[in-house]
């Protein structure tokens, strides 16, 4: 089967990568609002002429829309994924344009239109050579990963770091462009101060995959309602960061919020804890830090569970058998009269 990427960027560029993928950069004239999800790329329209299935990304945006009418008239299989970065309604039409919704969690698939029939859990995975513990390395400390943004409730973890642990925060500044969300950052060093508590800004795959490997537990203390009293309308869809700490042999504190439910077994691949509840995820982080063994037991198990069922291979196969009854119905779309 041949496949292909397509993408956008300022300029018309393409590549075959080792695995013999096809990608191509399509230029975009311009984004609807300034937003990332919505380039407007003329070259969209024919480089979906010869497929057999597409496969939108971001459900709610200009790309996805085109996808779905142009797949719609042409009868093609399409299928579509929503990753969160929000979007418009149109009017209601995307459920009926596409055959089959992917999506990321149980959680991500409640949020949408779509009816059980036509929706195919799929989640997401990690790479298990990437992200895999090394037993010649030791653990400690405290590891959270994300975009430094107010609903990671990074600020929970800071506060309920507990006294003499080391906390590391890896991750670049979100992207609110109002105040106070967009001093967020600034917030977090001042909370920040007197603990003993890295901000690590932006690292690379493999310093990434070496501070999950060294942490003696990953938390992700997503939050319903920021430090700034706003509701948080989407949660987390999945997790993959989670996913990629439990990969790499690390428990994982979470709060029990969007998909992170479905990711972590609550005391067996780690904790789940009530969203901006500190108390509750200082006494988890308390309890694998000063019980090693048990940390290392949970992080075995989380491994195992990856491995069964988050792997970026089984994510992959319960797309293309989708992609494969999607394409079975489509084909009987076109032998049919007009």
């Amino acid at each position: 089967m041949r496949s292909e990427l397509v993408t956008f960027g300022d300029h018309h560029h393409e590549w075959h990568d080792s695995s013999g993928l096809r990608v191509r950069v399509l230029p975009t004239w311009w984004k609807h609002r300034r937003h990332p999800a919505h380039p407007v790329a003329p070259k969209l329209l024919a480089s979906l002429g010869d497929a057999d299935v597409v496969h939108a990304h971001h459900l709610g945006s200009i790309p996805s829309l085109v996808t779905g009418v142009v797949g719609r008239l042409r009868r093609q299989a399409t299928v579509v994924t929503d990753l969160g970065l929000g979007g418009g309604k149109w009017f209601g039409l995307l459920p009926h344009l596409f055959d089959r919704l992917l999506a990321v969690s149980r959680y991500s698939a409640a949020l949408l239109d779509f009816p059980p029939a036509k929706t195919t859990i799929v989640y997401g995975g990690a790479d298990l050579l990437r992200f895999a513990p090394r037993a010649d390395e030791a653990r400690d400390g405290v590891l959270a990963v994300g975009r430094l943004t107010p609903h990671k409730g990074f600020d929970c973890a800071i506060t309920a770091l507990p006294p003499g642990a080391t906390l590391t925060i890896a991750g670049t500044a979100g992207h609110d462009p109002d105040p106070p969300e967009r001093d967020y950052p600034d917030h977090l060093r001042q909370l920040a101060t007197g603990r003993d508590v890295r901000f690590a800004r932006e690292v690379d795959d493999t310093e990434l995959a070496g501070l999950y490997r060294r942490a003696a537990v990953l938390v992700m203390p997503s939050v319903e309602v920021t430090c700034y009293g706003r509701t948080v309308a989407v949660s987390e869809l999945l997790g993959l960061t989670a996913i990629e700490a439990m990969a790499s042999g690390t428990p994982v504190v979470a709060s029990r919020l969007g998909g992170l439910a479905e990711v972590v077994v609550d005391g067996e691949t780690g904790f789940l804890v009530e969203p901006g509840n500190t108390i509750q995820l200082r006494a988890r982080i308390e309890e694998l830090l000063n019980d090693p063994q048990r940390a290392r037991r949970m992080g075995d198990a989380a491994r195992r569970l990856v491995i069964d069922r988050f792997t970026w291979d089984a994510c992959a196969r319960r797309c293309v058998d989708a992609y494969s009854q999607v394409l079975r119905r489509s084909r009987r779309r076109r032998r049919s009269p007009e």
